[in-house]
């Protein structure tokens, strides 16, 4: 029965691809009154056909030839208007499922905007008021952490690892410190990973996870220890993408927290369902075997995703 359990979940973990952070970003500049600069970045994976903008009619559009950029396909796109943006709407179609798009606007007058757009919600309306705070990258930090799959495997693992409130509050706690402190160090550019290679790595700290929920829960000693030290990987894996994407660097420091707020929110938003499904399954007496269940699907897509994030460095 375990063979057989163990063969379904490796067979069942090859068809999730952990989804790659890398959202589009529409970067737009008003280089002088009415006339724009844009950049329309989009992902080279994940997507169907290529999204396409559409700016308001007020505007005459002149597009270059796109070119590869990193993992994104870029495009520029110079903009001269008869009116000013604000107050103004920009859509997009054909963005994928797991794609959103972040949307940057500098106004000629030093005023800066930042939304996101996505399947869901496809317009968006530049606000005529300043923006004080860059809450689109609150939504980023919440879409990441909720599309990302890995990420999600990896915190649902600590929630079967640890029994209690205090200590799963202790673990998390580390986890988001740990990807916090490597998050801010990648994007100011002090220290850098390479992303395939830190790919690789969280596959290899999902992979230990499964390890450990083999164990007793006696036998597991300082889980947040773990998690902090596995945290400090996931947060150069955060930092690949919005590196590509740019940050703004006059609100660094908030753009950076507004992210990390949104990951936790994220973050909390899984721990009660995962709770309440422990607590019913301890009711009926299943909770040991849906640990075995969540272990060696754990395993083998930690064990899926290592060796094809390998494949992809190494070919």
């Amino acid at each position: 029965m375990t063979k057989v359990l163990v063969s379904f979940f490796i067979f069942f973990s090859s068809a999730f691809f952990a989804h790659e952070f890398n959202p589009a970003h529409l970067l737009v500049d008003e280089t002088k009154e009415l006339e724009y600069e844009a950049l329309w970045m989009t992902p080279i994976k994940n997507l169907g056909t290529s999204p396409e903008l559409t700016f308001p009619e007020i505007c005459e559009i002149e597009k270059e030839l796109p070119f590869r950029q990193g993992k994104y396909i870029s495009e520029k796109i110079n903009l001269k208007c008869t009116e000013s943006l604000k107050g103004k709407a920009i859509q997009v179609s054909g963005l994928s499922i797991l794609n959103d798009a972040l949307v940057t606007v500098n106004h000629f007058d030093g005023e800066r905007f930042e939304g996101l757009m996505n399947l869901k919600a496809p317009e968006i309306v530049i606000p005529e008021d300043r923006q004080v705070y860059p809450t689109g990258y609150f939504y980023l930090g919440v879409e990441h952490l909720l599309g990302g799959i890995d990420h999600i495997v990896f915190v649902l693992g600590l929630i079967f690892l640890i029994s209690g409130f205090i200590p799963l509050f202790k673990t998390i706690t580390a986890f988001t410190l740990a990807h916090s402190i490597t998050l801010a160090i990648s994007v100011l550019d002090i220290f850098k990973l390479p992303s395939a290679s830190t790919e690789a790595l969280i596959a290899l700290t999902i992979i230990y996870l499964a390890y450990e929920l083999t164990k007793a829960e006696s036998e597991i000693k300082r889980p947040w220890l773990m998690a902090f030290g596995f945290g400090l990987l996931h947060g150069f894996g955060f930092a690949g993408a919005l590196s590509e994407i740019g940050i703004a660097n006059d609100q660094l420091f908030l753009s950076l927290l507004f992210f990390n707020i949104g990951i936790e929110i994220g973050q909390l938003m899984i721990i009660p369902v995962v709770g309440i499904i422990i607590f019913l399954l301890n009711k009926i007496d299943l909770k040991r075997l849906f640990r075995s269940l969540v272990t060696y699907g754990i395993g083998g897509m930690g064990c899926f995703w290592f060796m094809t994030r390998i494949w992809g460095i190494v070919v």
